[in-house]
């Protein structure tokens, strides 16, 4: 007979904590949630208080029985569920279904997936937190009330299939706002100017860029005129070194990864969408066969908005990076790190559970999205206890006639924790070379004048990476809703992707709009954010949940009466292509679907005949001399394929070029970074050769930017 029961959500998080603790245990999974509203109705009762209307999920009937059989058998049920919001209701659901009184020491969580961790806390069991189960309530049933009532009004006045919502409608807003931007943006003109100049006897060149005045005031060159001017005065002028000021400065490391950090380094880094960074989190939270090592949890616990480290696993990282790289490696402090106002501190930052298990001890063991992953959590983790960089400075003012134009140099003094990790930029730094010796007064002499013409950039759209940096820093959502939204505002067809970059489909747009005029609080971010402050309040015990949904439900139900009367027919003309449909005769329009645009038939549902809408590459089939075209797979994975397929089999995950190989004659290719790297490989499609093409001098002749 079993004496205790354990139960949690997954089969690779039960199998994990069994090999913890022991045949004492019985662990099992509850596969998720077992109860939820219906989705065939509303599911609140908004005449009795907003009471929910939980059913038993369709297809969990007999994981229930076998669960409630366990349960009979056992002298003790603990439920292990996640440690946050949604575990806690999970855990409370199943206490219902199973006779366990919440208000008993039935709740155990953890951190991290660690013998230690996970055995601490089988000892110390609690009580349900009942603040938590609320603030999870309250956050579904505002939920279902706003997109189960505004949903069918989209239905019928613009589209079947429409779908709105509390966090994704605010969300979209943001998207088609930046949009409207990028149209509305009007460029200008701007100029630069940079003088190359070498020492008095022509060596050591570098480059100063034009700053102003002599009086170190600065000059703005709007036109060419301005700049020809200038460049008339300095041409003949005498370069001389006016000014040298030197310094030192440091640069700290970023702080451990949160949920928004890390989905936003990983989008940067890895190419990784939040969806795909959160799911591969999830598997290596939960636990990893580790060769020689069993199942092992490599990570922390990673929906958290938290930056407090515990104080072992710092001072177990102060000990590896002494070890690994040197005492001087180690700041004279462990680094605390301060999380933002109103964060959640819960949890921990997320960070390797295990000093002992660095990413290369165990890459046999992982997947290549779980090395990728891990690699980068523990790169940061180390990177963040580590000694500050040290850079040696140099700014240069170098007078030309009355003009000073000024040369930036940095040099590594120390390299800090930069030898573990240096945080991607959206936006790239402007990178500062090393400067020749340098005196004051001493003569330079002018090699070039180089003037460029530039204008002003709108700002760029929004990536993953971006768009979570946003909802983070608007209070939109919490860090366990980021990766589901923008899945759904892609899915639903709001908002399509440009390679990295999001932007509205003409239905986000049309939708958005009627939404701001409709629905202005529910996509208004700071009504949005003051919610989610609301929620928090209910989690900490400050103010019943109902509360809540009542002052919500009065002013919206006003809202949603008058839009009804208000918001007349809206139609969407689909795009007509010149595309023939083969089955029918029809002409095929443009319909927006999960991974893009595709062609469908206007005879819907009578004909229900699809296409992909082709590209071509500009580049023959090797096999049959075709045209080969641009793909996507059913997952929105690019890749290249024969036009006559599937008479002709050619296909390739590579770009095919119109380049042949210099050694055996066979078609050059472009091969996708992977393992981190940073560029496109140029290399031959004949697996049997090793040719590939080595990096020119210029690194963007060869680094095809994919920020890796």
């Amino acid at each position: 007979m079993v004496k205790k029961l354990v139960i949690v959500e997954s089969p690779s998080k039960a199998k994990t904590i069994k090999g913890y603790l022991g045949s004492g245990y019985d662990v099992t999974a509850s596969m998720g949630h077992l109860r939820d509203l219906p989705k065939s109705q509303l599911g609140v009762d908004i005449e009795s208080d907003f009471e929910p209307k939980y059913i038993t999920i369709r297809g969990k009937g007999p994981l229930i029985s076998d669960l409630k059989k366990k349960a009979k058998s056992a002298d003790k049920i603990l439920l292990a569920t996640d440690p946050d919001r949604e575990g806690e209701a999970i855990s409370w659901h199943l206490a219902i279904l199973l006779g366990i009184d919440p208000s008993s020491k039935c709740r155990v969580t953890f951190n991290e997936i660690t013998k230690t961790a996970v055995r601490e806390a089988v000892k110390s069991p609690r009580s349900i937190d009942l603040d938590l189960v609320d603030a999870q309530q309250a956050r579904r049933v505002l939920d279902r009330i706003v997109g189960y009532k505004i949903s069918p009004l989209l239905w019928k006045k613009v589209k079947k299939g429409l779908s709105a919502g509390r966090v994704q409608s605010v969300t979209t807003r943001l998207v088609v706002d930046r949009e409207a931007e990028i149209q509305s943006f009007k460029p200008v003109e701007y100029w630069s100017m940079d003088a190359k100049l070498t020492n008095s006897a022509g060596k050591q060149p570098f480059v100063a860029k034009f700053l102003g005045g002599a009086d170190g005031k600065k000059i703005d060159l709007p036109d060419e005129k301005t700049v020809r001017e200038i460049e008339d005065a300095v041409r003949g002028a005498d370069y001389a070194v006016k000014s040298i000021k030197k310094s030192e400065k440091k640069r700290n490391p970023a702080p451990p990864f949160t949920t928004s950090t890390l989905q936003q380094e990983a989008s940067r880094k890895l190419n990784f969408t939040a969806r795909r960074t959160m799911s591969t989190a999830q598997q290596i939270y939960e636990g990893v066969d580790i060769k020689g090592k069993g199942t092992v949890g490599l990570i922390t616990y990673m929906r958290t908005d938290s930056m407090r480290i515990a104080v072992d696993a710092q001072n177990a990282a102060r000990q590896y990076i002494s070890e690994r790289y040197g005492d001087k490696y180690v700041p004279e402090k462990p680094r605390i790190y301060k999380s933002r106002n109103g964060a959640q501190d819960a949890h921990e930052a997320i960070r390797p559970t295990n000093m002992s298990l660095p990413p290369e001890a165990v890459k046999d063991s992982l997947k290549s999205d779980q090395y990728k992953l891990y690699r980068l959590v523990w790169n940061r983790f180390l990177a963040s206890q580590m000694s500050s960089a040290v850079f040696d400075t140099v700014q240069a003012d170098i007078s030309a006639d009355k003009y000073i134009f000024r040369a930036n140099g940095t040099t590594v003094k120390f390299d800090g924790f930069t030898a573990v990790y240096v945080e991607g930029q959206d936006d790239a730094e402007e990178k500062k070379s090393k400067l020749p010796p340098l005196t004051e007064g001493q003569e330079l002499k002018l090699k070039e004048l180089i003037s460029d013409q530039h204008f002003t950039q709108p700002p760029p759209r929004y990536t993953e990476a971006s768009l979570v940096k946003v909802m983070e820093e608007e209070g939109i959502g919490r860090p366990s809703t980021y990766a589901p939204t923008i899945t759904t505002i892609t899915s639903r067809g709001y908002v399509a992707r440009d390679g990295k970059s999001l932007f509205p489909t003409e239905l986000g747009i049309i939708v958005t709009e009627l939404m701001k005029e409709n629905f202005k609080d529910i996509v208004d971010i700071e009504f949005t954010a003051n919610m989610e402050t609301e929620l928090d309040e209910i989690e900490s015990g400050d103010t019943p949940w109902k509360d809540i949904i009542r002052d919500f439900y009065g002013p919206f139900s006003k809202t949603l009466s008058l839009a009804e009367e208000k918001i007349g027919d809206i139609e969407i003309k689909d795009e007509v292509s010149d595309v023939k449909c083969e089955k029918c005769g029809r002409m095929m329009v443009y319909k927006q679907g999960r991974f893009g645009k595709f062609l469908a038939c206007p005879g819907y549902p009578e004909c229900k005949n699809t296409k992909s809408i082709t590209k071509e590459l500009g580049v023959d089939c090797p096999k049959c001399g075709g045209k080969i075209l641009v793909k996507r797979s059913k997952k929105g994975i690019t890749y290249y394929g024969c036009e006559h397929n599937p008479t002709c089999d050619y296909m390739s995950w590579d770009e095919p070029t119109n380049e042949k190989c210099p050694q055996c004659g066979s078609m050059v290719v472009k091969r996708r970074p992977y393992r981190g790297k940073n560029f496109v490989k140029i290399v031959c499609s004949n697996e049997d050769c090793k040719w590939e093409k080595k990096p020119s001098g210029k690194k963007s002749e060869n680094k095809e930017k994919a920020e890796v």
